[in-house]
C-alpha cells in the first residue's frame, strides 16, 4: 500500500503543491528518498527516524521509497519532515490513511519530535485555501499566522507543537490554538529616529514630506555631513503603518528570504533597506540559481536607501529602471522565470562631485571640470529622469544647531507623528480623486 500526503514546494511569492508518496516494502532496512531533492531533504530521513523514535513510535526495519512529486521540480528545505513521517505513521497503522487526503502539511522536525518553524507559510496558506485543505505547521509559525484568517469554529489552520499533536489531530480531532489569542499585534516601533530632532533643513524637509505623500523618488544631492543620511533614516517614521493586506505582501517576500526571523511587529511598518555600495546587481534585483528577492523585493511597500548614490556599480544602477517603472522585477533562469513585487520609494544621496564641495560655501571645490562630468556621467538620463524630485542638502550653520548661543530661538521642529498625519490626510485625498476620476471616465 501507498501513502500519500499534499505539501509545497515555495516558488517565489507562490506556493507550488506537492505530493509525498511513501512505500514500505520488505528488504534491506534504508530510507530512499528521490523526485530531485537537495541536501536538506536528503537528510530528512536521520530527522524523521530519529523523532519517530523519540516519540514512542519504531521506525519500520523496512526498505522505505519516499517520491517527492513533481519529479522535474528542485525540492529545497527542510519543510517535508513531518508528511514523511505521517506517511511512514499511516502505513504502520498509528493514522488513518484517508484522513492524510484532507490536509496539506509542512513542518520541520527536531530529533525529540517538534516541530521548527519553516519559511513561506501564508504562500502556503493561500494554496491551503485554494485546494479546500486543512493545513498543518508549525506552532513556532505563530507570529505570521496570527496575520490570517482565523476561525476557530471551521479551523482551516491548525498549530502543532509536535509530532506528538499532528497524530492527536488526526486521530481526535483535538489540538490548542491559545497562541492566536495571546499573541499581541502592535503596529507601532518606535526606533527613537524622529524628525524632530533635526535642526534647520526645514526645505529637505519639506521635499521628504511632498516626497513621502506622494510616493515619489528622492535624489538628495549635498557637500559631507549637512545630514542626508540623517534625513533619509527618519523618512520610515512619517510613512502611513501598512494594512493588512500590505503587512501579507511584506510577510510573503520575507518569508523566503534569508531574514525570515524578522520581528514581527516590525511587519506593520513600512521596511527601510540601506545596501551598501558594494553590493552586487544579484543582490540588489534578486537572483541566483534559485532565484531569491533582492534589495528592491525586500523593500516592497517600503523605502530603499541607497546612499553614496555614484558609487554604486552602473549595471546595478541600471538594473533599478524596470522595477521603478513596473513595480517588480522579473528573474529569468534556464528552470524558469520568477516574477516578485518590488513597488518601493527611492531616497538616493550622494556628493555633487568627487571631493565632495561643489557649490558649497564652506570650503572651495578641488574638482575640474572634466572630473566633475565624469563623475556625474555615473548617473544615466534614464535613471535620472525616473526620480522625481532631486534637491540640494547645504551644511547646516553652527548658529542653526545650537539652541544655547545668545539670540536664537529655542524652538522645537515638528515630530513624526504630526508630519505623518498630514501624510495621511494627502494620500486620502489622493485617493478620493482618483476615484471620483474613474467614475467621471465610467459616466
Amino acid at each position: 500500500m501507498i501513502t500519500h500526503i499534499t505539501s509545497i514546494v515555495p516558488l517565489g511569492v507562490q506556493a507550488v503543491p506537492a505530493e509525498v508518496e511513501v512505500d514500505i516494502n520488505p528488504g534491506i532496512p534504508q530510507l530512499t528518498i528521490v523526485g530531485l531533492p537537495d541536501q536538506a531533504v536528503k537528510e530528512s530521513k536521520d530527522r524523521v527516524r530519529a523523532a519517530l523514535k523519540n516519540s514512542g513510535f519504531q521506525f519500520p526495519l523496512k526498505k522505505v521509497t519516499v517520491n517527492l512529486a513533481p519529479a522535474d521540480l528542485k525540492k529545497e528545505g527542510p519543510l517535508f519532515d513531518l508528511p514523511i513521517a505521517l506517511c511512514i505513521l499511516a502505513q504502520e497503522g498509528h493514522i488513518q490513511p484517508d484522513s492524510l487526503n484532507k490536509i496539506i502539511a509542512v513542518g520541520e522536525l527536531a530529533l525529540d519530535g517538534k516541530l521548527r518553524p519553516v519559511k513561506g507559510l501564508i504562500q502556503t496558506s493561500k494554496l491551503a485555501e485554494t485546494q479546500e485543505k486543512i493545513l498543518l505547521f508549525p506552532a513556532r509559525n505563530a507570529k505570521e499566522a496570527a496575520l490570517l484568517d482565523w476561525n476557530p469554529k471551521k479551523p482551516k489552520l491548525i498549530p502543532l507543537n509536535s509530532l506528538k499533536d499532528a497524530i492527536s489531530y488526526l486521530n481526535e480531532g483535538s489540538f490548542s490554538f491559545s497562541f492566536f489569542q495571546d499573541e499581541t499585534v502592535s503596529p507601532l516601533d518606535d526606533e527613537g529616529l524622529d524628525f524632530k530632532d533635526v535642526k534647520g533643513q526645514d526645505k529637505a524637509k519639506r521635499a521628504i514630506e511632498t516626497a513621502v505623500s506622494g510616493g515619489h523618488n528622492l535624489l538628495m544631492l549635498g557637500s559631507p555631513g549637512g545630514g542626508k543620511t540623517m534625513l533619509a533614516k527618519r523618512v520610515p517614521s512619517i510613512l502611513p503603518i501598512l494594512n493588512k493586506n500590505e503587512a501579507l505582501e511584506v510577510f510573503m517576500i520575507y518569508g523566503i528570504s534569508d531574514e525570515s526571523d524578522k520581528t514581527y511587529h516590525s511587519y506593520f511598518k513600512r521596511p527601510f533597506r540601506s545596501p551598501h555600495h558594494t553590493l552586487s546587481t544579484a543582490s540588489l534585483v534578486g537572483g541566483g540559481a534559485l532565484p531569491k528577492p533582492g534589495e528592491v523585493s525586500m523593500a516592497h511597500r517600503g523605502v530603499l536607501f541607497l546612499d553614496e548614490l555614484s558609487e554604486f556599480r552602473k549595471d546595478a544602477l541600471e538594473s533599478l529602471r524596470l522595477p521603478l517603472e513596473d513595480k517588480k522585477i522579473t528573474i529569468s533562469r534556464v528552470n524558469g522565470t520568477l516574477e516578485f513585487p518590488a513597488s518601493f520609494m527611492l531616497v538616493s544621496a550622494s556628493n555633487p562631485c568627487k571631493c565632495g564641495y561643489l557649490n558649497s560655501k564652506h570650503r572651495s571645490c578641488r574638482c575640474t571640470i572634466a572630473q566633475i562630468e565624469q563623475f556625474r556621467s555615473r548617473l544615466s538620463g534614464p535613471l535620472i529622469d525616473r526620480i522625481d524630485i532631486q534637491i540640494e542638502v547645504p551644511k547646516v550653520k553652527y548658529k542653526d544647531l545650537s539652541n544655547n548661543l545668545k539670540g536664537t530661538r529655542k524652538t522645537k521642529g515638528e515630530t513624526s507623528l504630526q508630519i505623518r498625519k498630514r501624510v495621511n490626510k494627502a494620500r486620502k485625498l489622493q485617493k478620493k480623486r482618483l476615484v471620483l476620476k474613474l467614475l467621471r471616465e465610467i459616466l
